[in-house]
Parts: structure tokens; sequence; C-alpha cells
């Protein structure tokens, strides 16, 4: 059988990690498949360029396998392309990439390895929330330029504690924000498509509120929901604009939640006191993304969910799901986002 990985490239120079993980997400780590697929005889074929998979490699593939961090984007027309194609799999979490609906019609499953890098990514929601309150790269730059000007900080430069946080998205991600923020002496607000229960609502210190409500009262806004139809363009400019001046936004979820030239907008216009994301639209952002140039920025490539622990974790889903797959067995249920019906 022909496998067909599409990966980040690997770096350029060879780094030493003196924990002894491996960047197995790379096209070099190759999510530890070599072995196990080449001794049995199947074929992989693992490269980052996206357009060369696409051209020579999906029509005769039986096993597709993506990632968020570089994604190849799926089409209906790329799969109907694909006559041996029966799984897509994601290394990683979200597989908005891959026209899912379509998949299942044309008799493809579609799976991702949920939950691998929940924890990486919650962790760095809260650094990139913590960038901005405390003005940091400003002041990092200063460092850099070897400047010292105290005051053109400090201007800009806010306790967290007291300030209230608004989670838009309380699945396994949101809920791992909200715990690790309880620390900092925070209130914490929330919206979900559906309301935790009370006793979780405990938990995790946080009250539901209406989506306009929760924009309304929150000085810093943190997206952690899925990109669905009901999601996309979520936070356009009057959502925005409807943010407190001087608030704060994070989006650890996917780009298109946020429209790209409204949030510019706000951002030079001095409503909005600072925007950190993990995500664009599209990946790899190109070199003239509007983003890149924007002030009051904290942005990130997409790798808050790719760290070396969180890398070990998706690609052992990988190859638990391949191993199911080719011993005829059901993938793990949790890891199916679309099957034939």
């Amino acid at each position: 059988m022909k496998f067909v990985a599409v990966l980040y490239p690997g770096p350029a120079e060879q780094h030493v990690d003196h924990s002894g993980l491996k960047l197995l997400g790379s096209t070099e780590g190759a999510l530890g498949l070599a072995k196990m697929l080449e001794s049995e005889g199947h074929d992989l074929v693992v490269l980052s360029d996206r357009d060369r998979a696409l051209r020579e490699h999906l029509a005769d593939a039986h096993v597709f396998i993506t990632t968020p961090f570089w994604p190849t984007y799926l089409s209906a027309h790329d799969l109907r392309r694909a006559q041996r194609l029966e799984l897509v799999l994601t290394a990683g979490v979200g597989s908005d990439h891959v026209d899912a609906e379509a998949a299942a019609e044309l008799g493809i499953t579609v799976a991702e390895i949920t939950g691998s890098n929940v924890v990486s990514v919650a962790e760095h929601a809260v650094m990139q929330l913590l960038a901005l309150v405390r003005n940091y790269i400003p002041a990092y730059q200063q460092v850099v330029d070897g400047r010292w000007d105290i005051a053109d900080i400090a201007a800009s430069s806010h306790d967290i504690e007291d300030k209230t946080v608004g989670i838009v998205g309380m699945g396994q991600i949101g809920q791992r924000i909200a715990l690790r923020l309880r620390g900092f002496d925070v209130k914490v607000l929330y919206n979900t498509k559906h309301r935790r229960s009370s006793t979780e609502e405990a938990v995790f210190g946080a009250r539901f509120k209406h989506l306009d409500e929760l924009v309304a009262q929150s000085d810093a806004i943190v997206l952690s929901c899925p990109l669905t139809p009901e999601t996309k363009g979520l936070f356009d400019e009057r959502r925005l604009r409807a943010m407190r001046p001087g608030s704060w936004l994070v989006n650890i979820a996917r780009g298109q939640i946020v429209n790209t030239e409204a949030l510019v907008e706000v951002l030079e216009t001095g409503h909005l006191g600072g925007y950190a994301g993990d995500v664009w639209y599209p990946q790899p952002a190109p070199p003239n993304h509007p983003w890149r140039n924007m002030p009051g920025h904290a942005l990130t490539p997409h790798v808050s969910g790719t760290t070396l622990e969180a890398q070990q974790r998706y690609a052992a889903g990988i190859q638990d799901s391949i191993r199911r797959y080719l011993d005829g067995e059901p993938l793990q249920e949790d890891y199916v986002v679309a099957q034939p019906n």
C-alpha cells in the first residue's frame, strides 16, 4: 500500500535536545513510520512540497497524512482524483483543511489525533496572553536594538490580576486555559456551544456568558473554538469594535475566525491593545500577509501544538491508527472526524 505524508521541513542544522526527544513531526522524523511500514513492504513517501504531493502522489495513495502546522488543503476536487484513497489522517488536532463531508461521500475516512496537543496549546495561549498584557515583545525588541526606554514599555504594561478574561470555546483546550489562569486571580468568563455543568464551572472557575456579553465585559479574550461555518469570521469588524478599548485578543483556534483586514484596522487605530495568535490563513502565511506588519502583535507561526512532547503523542496516535487500519480494525472512536455512511 502507498502512504503519503506531507510534513514540515526539518531543520537546516542538527539540533541536540538533551531530553532525547526527536522532531517526529518533520520530514526527517516522519512520525516514526518509516521502519514500521517499510518492514512490511509498504511504500512511504514523505515530503514537504504540498503541491507536488497533490500532483504526483495523491492519485494512487491509500493513506494521506497531513498536519495542521503545515497543512495540505484537500478540496472535494482533490479527493475525487484520489481513486485509491481510503484514509486521511491529521497528525495533530484540527482537520478543517480537509473537506470532510466530501471525503465521507467518497468513502474516505478522516481522522485526527484528538487530545494530543491540548496541553501544549493551552500553555502557549497563556504565554501569549501574558506577553500582550505585560508588553513583552516591545521590551524584548529594545534589548535587541540596544535601547533602554522604560517609559515607552511601562506606558502599556499591566498586571493581569483582577482582569476579566473571556474564553470562546470550552473544549479540552479552553478548559485547560481556564485552569491555568486560576492562579493569576483573574475573573474568567466563557462561551461555548454547549454550556458546562455547574460542577464543571466551579472546577474551571469560569462563568458562562452569551458571546456579546462576554465581548463587552472582557479585558482579554482567548479564542479556542473550532473552525466551523458558524465560527468562520466570528470576530468581524463589528465584534472587534465591540471589544473594550485597549483590550487584548489571543487566537490559538484558527485564523479564519478573525477577519484579516478588520483586525489590522482595529490595531492601527489603537482600538485594541494587542493581538497574539498562533494561527493564520493560509498557512504557511505568505511574506506579505498583512498581519506580519500590523502594530501590537505577538504572533507565532503555528507552533503551539508541536512541542517535542506533543509530537511524541501525535506520532504515537498516527502509528496506532495506521496499525489498526492495516489490521482491519476500527480507529479509536474519538479520533474519527468523518467516515463513510
